[in-house]
């Protein structure tokens, strides 16, 4: 469940909910922008338009020494009037704008009109190099960049009134107007998405914890029955796939225990006729070879019997019983430790999963030279730790040597005893009943396994 809520569904799709409305909202508010920058960039214009009309009658009306005053009080910040010999533009205006200029001042005149994209450093008129000519009208069609107007609009007694307009685009701003709907609309789509969200995660994250807790040979756990119909579905799939793997495992275990049992008469009768033959060292190798096949047999007896359904649960304290095993191997054999051990009591089945801790044990003494036991109790999982000295297993192999008949020559011949079967059943024993074991070598040399049983 740790590494289930750091990227839980409810996160992930309220981030993505988060992420897309929050650039649905700058879009919109960029284009907001630019339909207001248009707006005020035509509303200048046609102000600079009324304007220059305003002045070139104020001009032609008034004496020629007060035109100096009436250009000082219509220049402002953005627009600036001039009066020249010559137009300061060159191309002719269109001629919705001459038409426009003849109804405010009672006739036609030939207009001059030119736009154009302007520096932002120094207000000039922006001339790339010749690759880059394309850009500037880009921009101007965009929006990106400051544009300069300029008119020229020829006087009465032959000057020319030359206009110059700078339009710059407005800073990006978000009206309060539009901020409060958005900020609310965001709140209400969360909390919509956070109720229907929940509806689902709830069940799934119970159904997670179910399946964690499946076990082959144990009943089904109870499964969640609320929540959206796919989520009942997978469920009951779930229960299902449980109670056929469960069957499976049944018949397989019967099948092994009736192909062992069955094993042993036939090997008693070939024992028997082995001590008929005469000759010593023939009688020696058959002996030897039927109780090879006779521990093989055993073995596989006791793996049957480790992971058959048919046991009991009952409570198993952990600790007495590690404690117990320590002393009766070390009797036989290396010293067998437990230097730790908290208090923790198990619903398990006793002989199984007595038979997989006096395997990893009886290994650690075998081949490790003694052993050290521990027992940890978490919130979630009790932990046993056998640890040797010995020479340990090469990394590649840690996990090979849990597959059936598996036997590491170097230090795990049959000559050191072991049919190869110990850790293969330690393991089956333990995943029956919801735990596992891994094997990992100590910095300081020697082997560990680590097993876990769940704590409740």
């Amino acid at each position: 469940m740790k590494r289930f809520m750091p990227h839980s569904l409810m996160g992930q799709l309220a981030a993505l909910v988060l992420v897309a409305f929050v650039a649905a909202q700058a879009v919109s508010a960029w284009l907001l922008t630019d339909e207001r920058s248009t707006a005020l960039r035509t509303a200048q214009e046609q102000e600079t338009i009324a304007r220059s009309a305003a002045v070139v009658r104020a001009i032609e009306g008034a004496r020629p020494e007060t035109r100096a005053s009436i250009l000082a009080a219509a220049n402002s910040r953005l627009v600036h009037f001039a009066v020249a010999p010559a137009p300061g533009v060159e191309a002719a205006a269109p001629e919705a704008l001459d038409t426009q200029f003849a109804e405010m001042l009672g006739g036609a005149r030939p207009l001059r009109a030119e736009e154009f994209v302007v520096s932002p450093r120094d207000g000039h008129r922006a001339d790339p190099p010749g690759f880059l000519a394309w850009l500037p009208e880009r921009m101007k069609a965009a929006g990106m960049a400051p544009v300069e107007w300029r008119l020229a609009v020829p006087l009465s007694d032959g000057q020319w009134l030359n206009v110059s307009s700078s339009f710059e685009r407005p800073g990006f701003r978000l009206p309060p107007a539009i901020l409060g709907p958005s900020l609310l609309s965001l709140a209400l789509v969360l909390g919509a998405l956070w109720l229907g969200l929940r509806r689902i995660t709830d069940p799934l994250r119970r159904l997670a914890r179910a399946a964690d807790s499946f076990g082959l040979d144990a009943p089904p756990p109870a499964m969640p029955g609320t929540g959206p119909r796919e989520v009942q579905a997978l469920a009951e799939a779930l229960t299902r796939m449980q109670a056929r793997l469960s069957g499976m495992l049944a018949e397989r275990t019967h099948m092994l225990a009736a192909l062992g049992h069955d094993l042993r008469s036939p090997i008693t009768a070939l024992r028997l006729r082995a001590e008929m033959v005469d000759d010593d060292e023939t009688r020696e190798r058959m002996v030897a070879s039927l109780d090879e096949m006779q521990e093989m047999v055993e073995t596989t007896l006791a793996f049957a019997r480790g992971v058959s359904p048919d046991q009991p649960l009952e409570p198993v304290d952990l600790g007495a019983m590690l404690s117990e095993l320590a002393a009766e191997l070390s009797r036989s054999g290396a010293a067998v430790a437990v230097v730790d051990a908290e208090p923790a009591v198990l619903a398990l089945k006793r002989v199984p999963i007595r038979r997989a801790l006096r395997n990893l044990m009886e290994n650690a003494q075998r081949y490790g030279g003694g052993a050290r036991v521990s027992l940890r109790r978490g919130p979630e999982a009790v932990e046993i730790v056998v640890e040797d000295d010995g020479p340990g297993i090469p990394e590649a192999d840690l996990e090979r040597v849990f597959a059936p008949f598996t036997r590491l020559e170097t230090s795990r011949s049959r000559e050191t005893g072991g049919t190869g079967l110990g850790l293969s059943i330690a393991r089956a024993i333990l995943r029956a009943q919801g735990g596992e074991v891994r094997l990992s070598n100590r910095p300081g040399g020697g082997l560990r396994a680590t097993v876990r049983l769940p704590a409740a």
